[in-house]
């Protein structure tokens, strides 16, 4: 008798199974060749034939990353002196932070009005935000730098940050979660006399849980990578994240590889975390965004 749990190995699972390894080896292979590279001395970097992997572990790049002083504090206005590197990493993590929590909030609140509330013009309002999806980042900066310039924000970290705050998409993806939340549990909690702040926190914040953690991921990883914003909104040393930092180091030491990957490796870290500890609830709104949508 033929064993059913067993499961039949076809050549159609033998081949993406193949596909899919040289797939991960090709995305993570520059990842690890950063990696490792940030570990090399300059001889094995500029070595004529590859080293695949690091002969000697060195600390080197990595002690030239963080042996420029910054002459400001590491929190701004106060805390300890701390290497250039470290304010750059702070600065970074900070805006992609303060970006993902404040996009989390406005734009659950707004999906939640736009799908369980009734009001005058909401689909004149949902079709500006789904026009506004679709509107280059280009095209909307120099009024951006202007009104950044009038509110004395410009060269200022926050300059990065508001502007992410009402990320069309956040509110897109939000809306499409709020849909699923049954209206009889609101109509129920109206009855029960909870308030409109009690019934979104305590209904229906917990229902579109994966949709926040997947709006999270999105919005620290945009917001991270988004240079061309950095590269605008600010120049001083000081206000300098770290992708702009690894940039000016790279435009002054545009030979030494091993202090350009070190940089890469620190700016990498953080994210990669993240993405980590969010994981679960990155494929869990990425499963339940595709259905609803």
């Amino acid at each position: 008798m033929e064993n059913s749990g067993i499961k039949k190995i076809t050549p159609y699972k033998v081949i993406s199974l193949i596909i899919l390894i040289v797939l991960a080896i090709f995305f993570i292979f520059p990842l690890y060749w950063i990696v490792t590279g940030a570990f090399k001395t300059n001889a094995s970097i500029n070595a004529t034939t590859p080293d695949w992997f690091p002969k000697q572990w060195v600390l080197t790049n990595f002690q030239k990353l963080f042996a420029k002083r910054s002459v400001d504090h590491l929190f701004g206005f106060f805390g300890p002196k701390a290497p250039a590197a470290f304010r750059w990493l702070f600065n970074t993590v900070f805006i992609a932070v303060m970006a993902m929590i404040l996009t989390c909030i406005t734009a659950t609140m707004a999906g939640y009005a736009l799908a369980k509330k009734r009001f005058t013009g909401k689909k004149l309002l949902f079709t500006l935000i789904v026009c506004a999806m679709a509107l280059p980042k280009q095209v909307i900066l120099i009024p951006l730098i202007r009104e950044m310039s009038a509110l004395h924000l410009y060269d200022n970290i926050w300059a990065i940050i508001i502007p992410t705050v009402g990320w069309p998409f956040g509110v897109f993806l939000m809306k499409q979660f709020s849909e699923g939340v049954p209206g009889e549990m609101l109509e129920a909690a109206r009855v029960d006399g909870a308030s409109e702040a009690r019934t979104f926190t305590q209904i229906v914040a917990p229902m579109v849980k994966p949709g926040i953690g997947a709006l999270a991921i999105f919005t620290f990883i945009n917001t991270w990578n988004d240079y061309f914003m950095q590269l605008i909104m600010v120049n001083s040393n000081q206000n300098l994240t770290i992708s702009l930092g690894i940039a000016k180091i790279q435009a002054e030491n545009a030979t030494d590889f091993g202090l350009i990957m070190a940089g890469a490796t620190l700016a990498a870290a953080p994210i990669l975390t993240v993405f980590i500890i969010f994981q679960k609830y990155f494929t869990q709104g990425i499963a339940l965004g595709a259905v609803k949508g």
